[in-house]
């Protein structure tokens, strides 16, 4: 068939411009990526991970480590017995490798050993946090840490830096981004951080680092209902799913696996899909001269929500200057409004019936730090869940956010608590600083009494003594196998 010359170049014009129209549709229906020229996201967090030296590091970055280290597994052991704990050790332990299931002195797959030893290590909610728009908790990705560097026979130096690595991936991503107001959970960010802690340990190149970011990312990303309503075993298994898909995806780019690229910012990436984008500064990380975030991190003194850790001070105090509680009519606790959404709302939160929502309902914390002087891991028993008592007093207590609190920086989420008594007087008391938060910094011999209350009486204090001596003194350590199969609290 024939045309006739103005058809022709006019169907010769389109044939030029299709695919240029196809490519500003293609862009249009993409996010809006951020300003960052060049490379992927995943590629400038995987050149930050090849990049960073433990000579980046200062000596009191590494006092640092060595006091997450030893809180991670004071926390640990304290779960070993814990069911849902043996149900995730039992399943590791079905495996055979070079990486020692905390507790013990078998040794399975490092991916299993991360799993199995951060279920440990979280389930209590005594591990450490990392207070933001969202709270982390980044000492989650120690134990993966600990299961590749032992895998792979790292150094310590090796182990060290990967360490923080992690925390400083985690916590700057946690930064960025705001994942809840999408319904997302926050382990979302330990996939990446212990996908390249876990490759700097293998020493994959920045092409494979990149492509263990893509492969964590991509199948992975946890649904916010895990802390929502009736709180499940998974509440303290969730990280521990991440750090096993972490580490995994690691060996996985190692040998060669490719991941959907780019994760972040493409078509039905990371940045259309769970956060809206943001400019990531990853020049702007921890390094020489640029202190790491892992020193903005606290080490929590109660096994409950971040934002307990004031709530049990202030009911303390509160208790102390009442008296007899009987005398109590209405108290109310003023929180943060994650405080408030996490700990403090739903109807389950004033009838708690497992322990995973009873640390995170404020109601209950603060009836039962009244009640009992303190909060520990046995506070939790199902004989004082159902407490009469108790669950008579919750009713007298309202949660709200304080507005207040919503301009004040600090390094932990603060606690108004308000008492109104019989006679019509009010009794308030605001706690907004704990030791071990940032502003009062955890000292030793702090991290060495919270190590023995969770060791408990497993152990004579002689060998408590000299397992910590080692755990100090990490640096100097030849065999990291040797080491950890001194945690042993069963063959």
């Amino acid at each position: 068939m024939k045309f006739p010359r103005r058809q022709f170049l006019h169907l010769a014009t389109c044939a030029v411009a299709l695919p240029a129209v196809l490519r500003l549709a293609r862009a249009e229906d993409a996010p809006p990526r951020p300003a960052s020229q060049g490379k992927t996201l995943a590629e400038r967090l995987a050149a930050y991970a090849h990049e960073l030296r433990y000579e980046d590091l200062d000596a009191e970055t590494i006092e640092r480590v060595k006091s997450h280290i030893i809180d991670s597994l004071g926390c640990g052991l304290a779960a070993f017995d814990e069911k849902p704990v043996r149900i995730c050790r039992d399943v590791a332990l079905t495996s055979s490798g070079a990486a020692t299931v905390i507790g013990t002195t078998r040794r399975v797959a490092p991916d299993l050993a991360a799993f199995a030893n951060d279920a440990a290590v979280r389930y209590l909610d005594l591990n450490d946090a990392y207070v933001a728009s969202v709270t982390g908790h980044p000492s989650d990705t120690i134990p993966a840490c600990l299961a590749v560097a032992e895998a792979e026979r790292a150094s310590p130096a090796e182990l060290f830096t990967a360490i923080v690595l992690a925390y400083e991936i985690n916590c700057r991503l946690i930064d960025a981004f705001d994942i809840s107001t999408r319904g997302w959970d926050v382990p979302v960010f330990n996939l990446p951080a212990v996908a390249l802690a876990a490759g700097k340990l293998m020493k994959l190149p920045p092409e494979k680092l990149a492509q263990a970011v893509n492969l964590s990312l991509n199948d992975h990303i946890p649904m916010g209902q895990t802390r929502t309503q009736v709180l499940s075993d998974w509440k303290g298994v969730a990280s521990a799913e991440a750090g096993r898909n972490g580490v995994f995806a690691a060996m996985l780019a190692r040998g060669g696996l490719t991941g959907p690229a780019p994760i972040f910012e493409g078509r039905l990436g990371f940045f259309k899909l769970v956060a809206a984008p943001a400019e990531v500064d990853v020049a702007g990380f921890g390094r020489r001269g640029v202190p790491f975030r892992i020193h903005q991190c606290g080490m929590k003194s109660y096994p409950a929500h971040v934002s307990a850790q004031t709530t049990v001070p202030a009911a303390l105090a509160l208790a102390r200057e009442i008296g007899n509680l009987d005398r109590v009519t209405a108290i109310e606790i003023g929180t943060t409004r994650r405080g408030y959404q996490m700990a403090g709302s739903g109807a389950e939160k004033w009838a708690p019936e497992s322990k995973e929502t009873a640390d995170h309902s404020l109601p209950y914390i603060a009836t039962r730090a009244m009640f009992d002087g303190d909060i520990d891991n046995d506070s939790y028993a199902p004989e004082k869940l159902r407490d009469p008592r108790a669950l008579a007093f919750m009713r007298k207590i309202t949660v709200k956010e304080d507005p207040a609190f919503a301009t004040i920086t600090v390094s932990v989420p603060p606690t108004r608590l308000t008492a109104t008594l019989d006679n019509g007087r009010r009794v308030t008391n605001l706690v907004d600083k704990m030791p071990g938060f940032p502003g009062q910094p955890i000292r030793r011999a702090d991290v060495e009494r919270k190590f023995r209350s969770n060791v408990g009486k497993r152990w004579p204090k002689e060998r408590t003594d000299a397992v910590l001596k080692g755990l100090w003194d990490i640096e100097r350590t030849e065999d990291l196998s040797v080491l950890l199969g001194r945690l042993a609290l069963s063959s």
